[in-house]
């Protein structure tokens, strides 16, 4: 995911527009496939609490075939497996990889939601915010050691109800009240850039200094910018 592109989510949003007639909620799939398409998402990977949600796998879908990218689907047991492929068509189901296991477990982590640049994840799931954390600490860390992009927009659905995710390096979510209720967050390669504004801000700190010539009695005021951490020796 490098940089947003309006074609895409536009092309994604008609084309799941199309498929609005099994859709009970149109506007939840629809932001869903043009935020991922529009991002420019690759690699797209849903984490379910239960079997999965068929018009949001077909908006991922046509997310996907926008940006050339995959879909992989997360499913906790092989029952919710078939229930989810009996809602879909034969051509969609040819579209998507399906995984059976536990979503915050940390090989599916780093498998398929750390290398995947959109995560959906359903705030149905108990441990929602913990697998959320983990996947956000993986990119993070791929951004830091140039493992990967580390970019990713991650996003929870179901989420009334649920609470805002709170992370302790205060990083925002944003809630979106469409459908049953959207949290947005993001975690991408601007980390660097942040690091290199903070020293900015650090090496642009500055106070006054005053100085008294003991000779003349003249009082003498400097300016003096200094990084956050270093004191200034009086002389």
């Amino acid at each position: 995911m490098a940089f947003w592109s309006a074609e895409n989510a536009t092309k994604a949003y008609l084309s799941t527009l199309k498929t609005d007639q099994r859709t009970k909620e149109p506007n939840v799939a629809e932001f869903i496939s043009a935020l991922a398409a529009g991002n420019s998402a690759r690699k797209i990977a849903v984490a379910c609490a239960g079997a999965a949600n068929a018009d949001i796998l077909v908006a991922l879908i046509s997310a996907a075939n926008q940006t050339r990218g995959q879909v992989v689907c997360v499913l906790r047991g092989i029952e919710e497996l078939i229930i989810s492929k009996k809602m879909l068509e034969p051509s969609e189901i040819h579209q998507i990889q399906f995984v059976v296991g536990e979503s915050n477990d940390d090989i599916l982590i780093n498998d398929h939601f750390g290398e995947a640049d959109f995560v959906l994840v359903d705030c149905n799931l108990e441990n929602h915010q913990e697998i959320v954390r983990k996947i956000l600490n993986h990119h993070a860390e791929n951004a830091r050691t140039g493992g990967g992009s580390g970019m990713a927009v991650v996003v929870g659905y179901n989420a009334f109800s649920r609470g805002s995710w709170r992370f302790s390096d205060g990083r925002k979510t944003q809630f979106l009240p469409i459908g049953e209720g959207l949290l947005v967050t993001r975690v991408n390669d601007n980390q660097k850039m942040t690091l290199k504004n903070h020293h900015r801000e650090q090496v642009r700190k500055s106070r006054w200094v005053v100085k008294v010539d003991k000779c003349t009695g003249e009082e003498h005021v400097f300016r003096v910018r200094v990084p956050r951490g270093e004191a200034i020796i009086e002389a």
